[in-house]
């Protein structure tokens, strides 16, 4: 396959422009081009975007890997989680950067890369995983890890490490494919030692509190367990999983099959739409999702928080879940009654020239709100979604009710491309026109004041997430602030205390007290203090001076 793409593209030498892998984490993007360059878009909190700040970018900004002089690191495949990002070179080395709490964040090195060779990488949640040139499964962060013997029987917990452990549940066999909720893990797997094409079984285990491991229960699995519509003796074939925080979406087609079509299953959470099903109960086992055409081959599924799209090989895109308000409905806007959750898939059209469908889609990703579908053979993107952070790639800070395309190429992989046809730059370019300097001059003092804002946004979101993390135990989120200031309405503090607090379940309860009983201890010893000082003061004023004591 990547022999393909290479010859395909070699003859048009746009190698530069053309993305052959996109990821999306909570509130940022990743794109992955033919030639191994990673760029990187959205909030640039907790340095996820890999650009040596946590400055938010509206534009895709190369990440440089080239730290060893003049070697060149080829990036062959990308991941995001929440808050981190994850990169594979072409010598099978792993790259990490962002919300560093539990994950390594840096390349393999010494012995374990001579012994390694990770060929993909996916990102959930706090945690990562990868699977090597053998099909071997290693997980780190913070991860369900399998007990190795299923007869042990044992609360279920997340495991934090900060090195790859190996998952070895799945010895004698191949792992393919990978993917990774909060606290939930969905694998492919094949049935015998090798991969035939289409001899998967689909594996669960982990977290299971809104039935996302598919296996019937909210009982939580220490060890994988196969999902049976999707067992080694099941006419369904599973060729693309993925996971949002609490729900899990599934490609399958039926084997054999005379005709090219697929069905999209899903399980777990529906609270919001997010299961496609016509209701927000949520689901034990895998359910068909309705009002998908069954004529149509999806080749890319993603899930987003609570959110879910798909993509046709015939460039139809269908989205549903969370907020149609925000890009998961066609029209322009969304607001009033009618505004909500879409419980049933939608057509998102393609607006413009190359309506109503996507030409040549290659894939979808989803953010926390956001969704990014990759199209045109890889040459064009189109976002929608929440838009803060500038996240969508559209050089704005304002949500899309509907698709909007992305700026891409960027200017610097148009003149890096120039720059190699014409064998680099050349000392006799023709000048540049006055008022083009003039203009340049201008759009570089903008930018500079345009990064300046950025820098004391991220400062204060920063600040916000640290007083969030210490009282409720994680980063802040978009979906934090209230819902009077998102609508851009009145605040009323105490209503939404009132509403914050109805909201936590018992746990977060039982922190926030803590919290605050801490933070008042805290101020009544520094009362105590106070007081103390004070009436030390009181004391020695009231007590005579030694003058006055030789004058008596």
């Amino acid at each position: 396959m990547a022999e393909e793409v290479e010859s395909s593209e070699s003859g048009s030498g746009n190698l530069f422009n053309k993305i052959i892998a996109l990821a999306a984490g909570e509130a940022h993007t990743l794109a992955l081009t033919a030639n191994g360059d990673v760029y990187s878009w959205g909030r640039g909190t907790f340095c996820r975007l890999g650009t040596a700040s946590e400055t938010d970018h509206l534009l895709p900004a190369r990440i440089n890997f080239d730290s060893d002089g003049d070697k060149r690191v080829k990036i062959v495949a990308i991941a995001a989680g929440a808050y981190h990002s994850l990169a594979v070179s072409d010598d099978g080395s792993v790259w990490g950067w962002g919300y560093n709490v539990y994950s390594p964040n840096s390349s393999a090195s010494g012995s374990e890369r001579k012994k390694l060779m990770i060929s993909s990488v996916k990102g959930g949640g706090m945690m990562s995983a990868a699977i090597d040139d053998l099909g071997s499964l290693w997980m780190w962060g913070n991860f369900p890890e399998p007990q190795k013997d299923k007869s042990i029987e044992s609360e279920f917990s997340l495991t934090s490490s900060c090195n790859p452990i190996p998952i070895w549940n799945f010895h004698g066999h191949t792992v393919v494919k990978v993917a990774c909720g909060n606290e939930h893990v969905v694998a492919l797997v094949t049935a015998g030692e090798g991969y035939k094409g289409s001899d998967l079984v689909c594996y669960s285990w982990g977290g299971n509190s809104h039935g996302q491991l598919g296996l019937g229960d909210r009982q939580s699995r220490q060890y994988p367990e196969v999902i049976e519509p999707f067992n080694s003796d099941a006419p369904w074939t599973v060729y693309e999983v993925a996971c949002g925080a609490f729900h899990t979406a599934l490609l399958a087609q039926k084997s054999p099959s005379e005709t090219l079509e697929s069905v999209c299953w899903t399980f777990g959470q529906g609270d919001n739409g997010q299961l496609g099903q016509g209701t927000t109960q949520s689901m034990l086992s895998p359910e068909p999702v309705k009002g998908l055409p069954r004529n149509a081959f999806l080749i890319s599924v993603d899930c987003g928080l609570f959110h879910t799209s798909v993509v046709s090989s015939a460039g139809d895109v269908w989205s549903w879940g969370m907020e149609k308000g925000l890009g998961l409905c066609p029209e322009a806007s969304y607001s009033g009654p009618d505004a909500g959750d879409a419980s049933l898939p939608l057509l998102i059209p393609c607006a413009g020239l190359y309506g109503p469908k996507f030409p040549e889609p290659v894939q979808v990703v989803c953010g926390a709100a956001h969704t990014i579908l990759l199209a045109d053979a890889g040459y064009k993107m189109w976002s929608w979604g929440r838009g803060w952070s500038g996240v969508l790639g559209n050089g704005k800070m304002i949500d899309c009710y509907s698709p909007t395309m992305a700026l891409w190429p960027p200017l610097d992989a148009d003149f890096r491309e120039q720059s190699v046809k014409d064998g680099g730059d050349k000392s006799g370019a023709e000048k540049k026109p006055e008022d083009v300097v003039e203009l340049e001059r201008k759009l570089s003092m903008a930018a500079e004041d345009v990064r300046l804002l950025q820098s004391k946004l991220s400062l204060m979101e920063r600040y916000a997430s640290i007083l969030h993390g210490a009282t409720f135990g994680k980063p802040f989120e978009e979906r934090d602030i209230p819902a009077s200031l998102r609508g851009g309405g009145s605040f009323d503090i105490a209503k939404e205390w009132e509403n914050m607090l109805e909201s936590l379940d018992r746990g977060k309860l039982v922190r926030l007290e803590m919290f605050y009983r801490s933070m008042l201890a805290g101020v009544k010893d520094k009362l105590l203090k106070k007081r103390i000082q004070e009436i030390l003061l009181e004391s020695h004023s009231s007590l005579p001076s030694e003058s006055t004591q030789r004058n008596k």
